[in-house]
């Protein structure tokens, strides 16, 4: 009242030659709802006013701008905060900074200190709900949220204040946005302070509702919440609104008879510009004779008459901007809107300005700084509660000593992961494994000491993960530790850590065995089979093309055969040497060779392919059986694929894996499904005996679980990434699977003996045949000689032996004349020259010798000089 009759005092002082006047009437709605739309009812139907200020409460809000939408007499409120209000009418003013505007500041703050979790303290009323929206979505905007919402009642006593707060002084957070009228603040402050929650450690943010009107609390009360931090729309510094707050405090005690306890605040600046925006507007639609004009209507609710001016007087209202005390008046969508805030401290009585906030450079150290500077970015010196000036961490243990329970499986797939036994001495459950010891690392790796116990999965053996991690979600377990996939169904109630182990399905199935004649499987029959005829035809093109000019391919049959098949076939292995004299010849050896080229690169990349394509095959057919473990995801993932889930089996140990999987499609499975981690270890376990097929199917890793909002999850997923980069994890996977994953089985088939049993036994098999051959054809030939060495029974059998072994290696004679009779005949050399003849002594041999040996005689013989090299011993057998 004091500021609404000071602006009104104020504007006619300076506005002497106005066109109409307003006259206030003063109705008293003693804070009640229903006295404020009584007193606003009165006032449309008995004095017919054009406009009502009022009213102060969002609660009493409703009832009222539904009286002036009806009537169409605008309704101004100047501390009707909630941002919810002015859909319901357009004839609604909100002459203040609605509640809305205040979470961007709040979340700068949270933001700052790197908090990520708040609790919500708010009154129940439309003022305190109406927030929780606006809070919730401008926090995850900085990767907060409201983690628990305690709602207070208005008139709520002070047990139950107290059982609140030790409720939530057992959730861990500790940092808590209050959002409540300055009354109910005078009574939650005290009981904080008694619960024991004032202390380091803990953060308190107030809003403007109480910071505005901190002034007006007791002086204990204001001791209690030392150390709260606060935030409420800025008012910039001017010589007018210093001289009016001096003007104001005169004039309040005045009127309240020597009252001084009050402040020109900001409440009483915008009910002052509220006046002075309204006087403006008034002498724009000038008012003549009577400022009331109301028009009767028998229709209208309480027989209230419609204002005639009303639409004249809102639009003018809407159209007002001027300087005033609380910074540029002007209605934006019928808001006032504010784009800076203030942050402040409370110390001692009262409070201090550590810093401000602006909608386009967020948190500044002061009024008119240098937003470039990083300096300016920064808060002044803050004392928190307990008059600590280090910021909250926001989160704190339990002070009850609460061990969290930590769930565990009871079948985990493998006891290196997560081994449940008993304690033969204390017959308590005994944890332990690589995944049990890697939790206790990261929760050893935090900044403080949580207790924690593991408490076993009552339904292990028959629940399923996702049942287990309900049980969390129900608060019956705080975490759970296992081989727990991350996946967007289990996110919906329990909260992941950053993953520890990688993630990925692989599908596991038997090694199967070759058969012998696999390596001729690159080709078709009809290809093998064209290849070697094409072989046969270039041989004799060649042979053809050479014979006449070419003494290779000169000599008896069985050399001219063999020229034809040597030749192609050699050039398989590119081991052909032999020169070539005839163009056509070379143009069909040219052409030849690239087709064997291609043939050759075509057969080796087909058979590298049949040996590595089964690591590359896509999943099993719908209609084998295959197995994964029990209770794990990848059972609803394979119903997902197309499996049914007749033909879905599942798992508790490698052993039953291992024997369904060994019998395949004999009453077994044809493949198993599993997480990378939990393959690499099964395969180790039977390295040579299944193999892992087709692609990694890509999955989020195993993470720890929590309860929805724990602040552990942060500092639990920072703790994995320190201890990983640290090589920690490292060492507690080589201590527990060391010689346990160097086995991983490879993705690439191994090429056995047993794929090229049937080459090597042909090449072995013709090898063999040849030598026998061989031996055969020399015993014929020499069987005289044989038959003499063996008959001499004067010989011992090593003798018999030696000499056969000294007749083997003298030169045959055959290849001898073969050779001569070439030479004689003028055939060319291989160089395509003719080869001279030279005739050289030699002594001759008689095979005649009643020994056996041969004997020289003084004969010559004409011998090739080509044939004989320098280093040669001179030592040619010949029959003469």
């Amino acid at each position: 009242m004091t500021s609404l009759s000071l602006a009104l005092s104020d504007y006619y002082s300076i506005d002497r030659n106005f066109s109409a006047k307003i006259v206030l009437h003063v109705r008293d709605s003693n804070g009640q709802i229903i006295d404020a739309a009584a007193s606003a009812l009165s006032l449309l139907k008995d004095v017919q006013v054009d406009a009502i200020i009022g009213p102060q409460k969002s609660a009493q809000s409703t009832f009222v701008i539904g009286l002036g939408n009806r009537t169409n007499v605008p309704i101004i409120s100047f501390s009707a905060t909630s941002p919810s209000i002015y859909p319901q009418t357009p004839y609604f003013v909100q002459s203040t900074i609605t509640d809305e505007a205040q979470v961007g500041p709040i979340a700068a703050i949270v933001k700052y200190f790197r908090w990520t979790q708040v609790i919500l303290i708010h009154e129940e009323s439309d003022y305190g709900n109406d927030i929780y929206p606006y809070l919730m979505n401008a926090l995850q905007d900085v990767n907060a949220r409201v983690s628990y919402r305690s709602i207070i009642p208005v008139a709520a006593t002070d047990d139950f204040m107290l059982q609140e707060l030790y409720k939530m002084k057992t959730m861990q957070i500790s940092v808590f946005v209050v959002h409540i009228s300055s009354s109910l603040a005078s009574k939650l402050f005290l009981k904080v302070k008694e619960a024991g929650m004032m202390r380091e450690g803990y953060a308190w943010i107030v809003t403007s509702g109480v910071m505005d009107l901190l002034y007006s609390l007791d002086s204990h009360v204001i001791e209690t919440m030392e150390g709260v931090l606060g935030v409420k729309p800025m008012v910039p510094n001017s010589q007018k609104l210093s001289s009016t707050a001096k003007r104001w405090k005169k004039k309040f005690i005045h009127d309240n008879h020597g009252f001084s306890q009050a402040e020109f605040g900001l409440y009483g600046i915008w009910a002052y510009d509220a006046m002075w925006a309204l006087a403006m507007a008034a002498e724009r639609v000038q008012f003549k004779e009577q400022i009331s004009s109301l028009q009767n209507t028998s229709t209208n609710l309480f027989d209230v008459e419609i204002s005639k001016t009303g639409p004249s007087l809102r639009q003018a209202l809407l159209e007002v901007t001027f300087q005033g005390l609380g910074g540029e008046f002007h209605l934006v969508n019928g808001k006032l809107e504010s784009s800076y805030f203030q942050i402040l401290n409370v110390i001692g009585k009262g409070e201090r300005e550590v810093g401000i906030w602006t909608a386009s450079d967020g948190i500044l150290s002061e009024r008119d700084v240098n937003v470039t500077s990083s300096s300016s970015k920064m808060l002044k010196k803050i004392v928190f509660p307990g008059d600590s000036i280090v910021a909250p961490k926001g989160w704190e243990v339990p002070v009850s000593v609460k061990k969290l329970r930590v769930g565990v499986p009871l079948a985990a797939g493998f006891i290196e992961f997560v081994k449940v036994g008993k304690d033969p001495q204390t017959n308590s459950s005994k944890v332990s494994g690589f995944y049990i010891d890697m939790f206790d690392a990261v929760m050893a790796a935090l900044p403080y000491v949580v207790p924690y116990e593991y408490v076993p999965f009552e339904n292990g053996l028959s629940g399923s993960y996702d049942e287990m991690l309900s049980q969390v979600y129900l608060q019956k377990y705080d975490a759970a530790v296992g081989d727990f996939t991350v996946t967007t169904k289990r996110l919906n109630y329990v909260d992941f850590t950053l993953p520890f182990a990688p993630g990925g399905i692989t599908m596991i199935v038997k090694n199967e065995d070759k058969n012998i004649w696999f390596f001729l499987e690159p080709f078709q029959t009809s290809l093998w089979l064209t290849t070697m005829a094409l072989f046969i035809f270039t041989g004799v093109v060649v042979w053809i093309l050479e014979h006449r000019l070419n003494n290779a391919y000169r000599g008896p049959p069985a050399q001219h055969a063999g020229m034809i098949f040597y030749y192609p076939f050699m050039s398989v292995v590119y081991a052909q040497r032999d020169i070539i004299v005839s163009n056509l010849a070379r143009l069909v050896v040219v052409v030849w060779m690239f087709v064997v080229l291609i043939l050759n690169s075509t057969y080796t990349a087909n058979l590298s392919a049949r040996l590595t394509s089964e690591s590359l095959q896509p999943g099993m057919p719908k209609q084998d059986y295959v197995g994964c473990r029990r209770g794990s995801f990848i059972y609803n993932f394979l119903q997902e694929q197309g499996f049914d889930k007749s033909k879905i089996k599942t798992y508790n140990s490698s052993e039953a894996i291992d024997e369904d999987l060994s019998k395949e499609k004999k009453g077994g499975i044809s493949a198993f499904y599993s997480a990378k981690p939990n393959a690499n270890l099964f395969l180790s376990r039977f390295p040579k005996k299944y193999r892992t097929i087709g692609k990694t199917i890509s999955t989020e890793g195993f993470g720890f679980a929590f309860q929805k909002g724990s602040p552990l999850v942060a500092d639990v997923s920072r703790a994995v990434i320190e201890l990983t980069e640290n090589h920690r994890l490292s060492e507690i996977e080589e201590r527990w699977m060391k010689d346990k994953l160097n086995n991983e089985s490879d993705s690439v088939t191994e090429a056995t003996l047993t794929n090229f049993a049937a080459l090597f036994g042909i090449t072995g098999g013709i090898t063999t045949i040849c030598l026998l051959v061989f031996i055969a054809s020399f015993l014929y030939k020499n069987r005289d000689f044989v038959k003499r060495t063996i008959s001499n029974s004067s010989e011992t059998s090593w003798s018999k032996a030696r000499a056969i072994c000294k007749h083997f290696d003298q030169r045959d004679p055959d290849s001898f004349r073969s050779s001569k009779y070439q030479e004689e005949d003028g055939s060319p050399n291989k160089t395509g020259n003719p080869r001279s003849s030279t005739v050289v002594p030699v002594s001759t041999m008689d095979s005649n010798d009643e020994n056996g040996d041969i004997s020289p005689k003084s004969e010559q013989a004409l011998v090739p000089n080509h044939q004989i090299r320098s280093t040669d011993h001179l030592d040619i057998i010949t029959n003469v």
